[in-house]
């Protein structure tokens, strides 16, 4: 590792405010430094915490956390302050089994004041924080430190409308990089982007590094200049696209301060010392570039988003593409398939472009692809819109935050049953990123609304049919499918279609029957051989193949169900409900995700703890009948 001696100076952030502002850019260096080097060796996020570097210093250096609340939005610009509060000496186990988690926790430190991972909640929560404090008769600070990507989601501008109508200390950080995962869409970042002095910095610093050696030799010279630029910029910032970038937010109740140079640690000091001591809701825009201070992360930031390990070397490099296809891949040739044969088929995105695998799709069919931001609510109600006049919508979205749409779902999708799909990536345990992005719900929370189709597929070309299948439907369905690349099945280049509501038996044994969804039905193939069991890839959880339950029931004496999702509500639960139906009284062991919050780590190894490996299964299901 590189020289660090200021940071080997700071276990904890009054070790930081000790030092003199002078030294903070030094820090911010040195912080740069080992991030880039322990990331490397680890993997996780990246771009996003290269950007965030001087402002973590700043926040750190002005308030007094822990009793000062921080709250970061979504997460992913934590680890430098992960570094900066006590955690740089695990930071080698960062997203691994059992070592610091890839966002804050607040079981993991008391300096992690909100448990975040979903985008858009700091705002809120920090307001809540603030009011709490109020009300206890606390001098304390909140601070929410959100991006421009995520403040294009409603629940930020909930939270803006809440807080700037209380009289509430609170600072919002609006860290404006101009990016989320995807380039940025929508109005607002087009509205943030008008603001004419983030041109007159670019302007300055050119003008700067241009002519800074001349200056330099003339007496006097460079003061002059700089008292120039301030006289310009203050002109500036009296322009109307001024005024009017103010106006947004102080409509909103908030006292505007900025743009400020996100990468000037002590200009930041200065700005939040001001701002720490003012009343009522402020909000300080800032402006950063994601993946600053490394320039491959600089000029490509989605793809540097996120990096893999690369163990003894200098060099990031983006995640590698896996050997086999992964489910997000099968979808994203099959969404391109299906489109250039149905020109009603649109696809819907909630900021997750690459991840729901849809850059070719967009590519191809610009007119017919829609990136709405981070609005998951949104997707859902402009789905329903489009499919009410004749459009086919496919909305793909990952299982964890189609939660956030909830009500939208059931509302203004399944109770008017409007032909909507939904294409759900990352059901099931995810790894790295852990609980916030586990799909462990998704079963047990769709299954109980009318109207809905719910299909899982067991393996890649089960997923290119039942996608196949459930876009036929004049209905509101659901195909759901993990995270990373199965068995290596051969994947079909049709638009074929199953029987809707059919499973298939994959394997006929004796005495046991093992009735898996999904993701599950390859390992209990494994498990079944030591007990010569049967297994049944009921390919449905909605409706579900009653005939094939019964038949099962009839002929085994023992039934196991076993599904990546949680055991509450879920397809296990959906078995025994048949059974209690039809009046049949049998032994049936439901093997889930138990009523637990999953940890971060090794998908294999987090599925082995949770007893759906093919080993764990076979052990759980050999101790059951041996009871």
């Amino acid at each position: 590792m590189s020289h660090t001696p200021l940071l080997d100076l700071i276990e904890q952030p009054q070790q930081l405010r000790a030092l003199d502002k002078g030294r903070l850019p030094q820090v911010a260096d040195e912080l740069r430094t080992f991030l880039l080097e322990s990331v490397v060796r680890t993997g996780g996020h990246f771009a996003s915490n290269l950007g965030a570097v001087e402002l973590t210093v700043a926040l750190h250096y002005v308030y007094h956390t822990p009793d000062d609340k921080l709250v970061w939005d979504v997460g992913h610009q934590s680890y430098p302050h992960k570094i900066l509060t006590g955690r740089r000496n695990r930071m080698h186990t960062i997203r691994q089994y059992g070592g610091l988690a890839g966002f804050p926790k607040r079981s993991e430190s008391e300096y992690d004041t909100f448990g975040v991972g979903h985008s858009s909640t700091s705002i809120g929560a920090a307001l809540g924080m603030a009011i709490a404090g109020k009300l206890q008769g606390s001098h304390n600070r909140s601070v929410a430190v959100i991006g421009d990507g995520a403040m294009t989601a409603g629940q930020a501008f909930e939270a803006l409308n809440c807080a700037g109508d209380m009289d509430v200390d609170l600072l919002v950080v609006l860290n404006d990089n101009e990016m989320s995962i995807s380039p940025n869409v929508g109005a607002l970042p087009k509205y943030l982007a008008s603001n004419v002095v983030r041109d007159m910095h670019g302007l300055f610093s050119t003008i700067k590094a241009q002519s800074s050696k001349v200056l330099d030799k003339l007496p006097g010279a460079m003061e002059i200049a700089q008292k120039v630029e301030h006289k310009i910029k203050s002109m500036a910032s009296e322009a109307d696209h001024v005024k009017q970038s103010l106006s947004l937010f102080e409509n909103f109740g908030f006292e505007y301060t900025g743009p400020v140079d996100g990468h000037d640690v002590e200009k930041l000091v200065d700005v939040l010392q001001d701002l720490r001591g003012r009343k009522g809701p402020q909000l300080l825009h800032v402006i950063t570039k994601k993946g600053n201070g490394y320039k491959l992360a600089e000029n490509d930031p989605v793809k540097y988003h996120a990096v893999s390990a690369k163990p003894q070397t200098q060099v990031a490099e983006a995640k590698p593409a896996a050997a086999k296809p992964t489910y997000t891949e099968i979808f994203g040739k099959w969404i391109c398939d299906q489109a250039a044969a149905d020109q009603r088929l649109v696809v819907i995105t909630p900021a997750m472009r690459e991840g729901s695998g849809l850059v070719e799709f967009e590519q191809r069919f610009p007119e017919r692809y829609f990136d709405v931001g981070i609005a998951e609510q949104h997707a859902v109600t402009f789905a329903g819109g489009l499919a009410c006049e004749g459009v086919k919508p496919v909305v793909a979205i990952y299982s964890t935050f189609l939660q956030r749409a909830y009500d939208q779902l059931v509302h203004d999708v399944a109770l008017q049953n409007l032909p909507v799909m939904f294409a759900i990536d990352r059901a099931g345990v995810v790894g790295a990123d852990g609980p916030t992005h586990a799909g462990l719900y998704d079963l047990s929370f769709l299954r109980c609304i009318p109207n809905m189709v719910i299909a899982a597929p067991s393996d890649e070309n089960e997923c290119r049919l039942l996608l196949s299948t459930c876009y036929a439907l004049d209905a509101p369905t659901a195909v759901r499918y993990p995270r990373g690349s199965g068995c290596g099945t051969p994947v079909s280049d049709g638009l074929e279609t199953v029987p809707v509501g059919k499973g298939v038996l994959r394997r006929e044994g004796r005495q046991t029957a093992i009735i898996a969804f999904g993701s599950m039905v390859q390992p209990a193939l494994t498990a079944a051989e030591t007990f010569d069991a049967s297994v049944a890839d009921m390919r449905f959880v909605k409706p579900v193949d009653e005939a094939l339950i019964l038949e099962l029931a009839k002929s085994h004496d023992y039934l196991v169900t076993v599904e990546e999702n949680a055991e509450q509500g879920g397809a296990g639960s959906l078995v025994l409900e048949v059974l209690a139906k039809h009046k049949i009284c049998k032994p049936v062991l439901v093997l889930g995700v138990a009523d637990i919050v999953t940890e971060h780590g090794d998908p294999a190894k987090l599925l082995d703890d949770l007893g759906l490996s093919a080993a764990a299964m076979e052990k759980r299901i050999g101790e059951w009948l041996a009871a």
